[in-house]
């Protein structure tokens, strides 16, 4: 299935060369925008599978944006300039699937928006350790909220932990001995059940309850 993209970045040329490249590469572009607001009020009207999102957009932050596009079907991946710690979990923090840094090649970027339409979260190397190591920590304090968790079946328990470990679904699927589809289909079944949006979510759901350990 041909993934729809919308690009938000406030600078034309960037934005432009990586539409046009994302069009040569056969994804269905459904628009762009040059800061927050539009970039928010497009998202809304297009409903792409993935909003590629820089976070230093006039008007309204990257990260607000994510927040505020949460409840739709569309998944956020973050492309940006910045590697700042602060950055990072401030993105994931408001709902963002995956993040990388502009030095990514055409083909990263490429890869990665298949992952994140997939649903798989995705991270410039040494940026995962980061946001686990993150939920890690905010594990070990009071949760506001202690929900139970739902009945699940012993393989989605068993992709849920590798999921926490920061296992990507190939990953799983290549250790499991189990096809890549397979895993996806554990995944989607453990979101609903657990009433979350995304991998991020799930992760840190995981990590939660102690499921980050082999």
């Amino acid at each position: 299935m041909t993934l729809r993209v919308l690009v938000a970045d406030d600078h034309p040329l960037w934005r432009d060369a990586l539409v046009a490249d994302l069009e040569k590469a056969g994804y269905d572009v459904v628009g762009s925008a040059a800061d927050g607001p539009s970039a928010v009020n497009r998202t809304k009207a297009t409903r792409p599978d993935v909003l590629l999102l820089d976070l230093n957009l006039p008007g309204l932050h990257g990260a607000d944006v994510c927040a505020q596009v949460a409840g739709l079907a569309t998944r956020v991946l973050i492309l940006s300039a910045s590697g700042e710690e602060r950055d990072v979990l401030a993105a994931m923090k408001a709902g963002a699937s995956g993040y990388l840094v502009k030095s990514a090649t055409p083909e990263e970027i490429r890869a990665a928006v298949d992952a994140t339409g997939r649903g798989e979260a995705t991270f410039t190397p040494g940026l995962a350790g980061l946001v686990l190591g993150e939920y890690r920590k905010l594990a070990n304090e009071p949760a506001p909220d202690e929900r139970p968790i739902p009945q699940l079946t012993e393989r989605e328990t068993e992709i849920l932990r590798l999921v926490a470990m920061g296992l990507s679904s190939k990953e799983i699927a290549e250790q499991l001995v189990i096809s890549h589809r397979t895993v996806q289909n554990h995944v989607q079944n453990t979101l609903g059940k657990l009433q979350l949006h995304n991998r991020v979510e799930l992760t840190r759901f995981a990590i939660e309850h102690g499921l980050d350990e082999p």
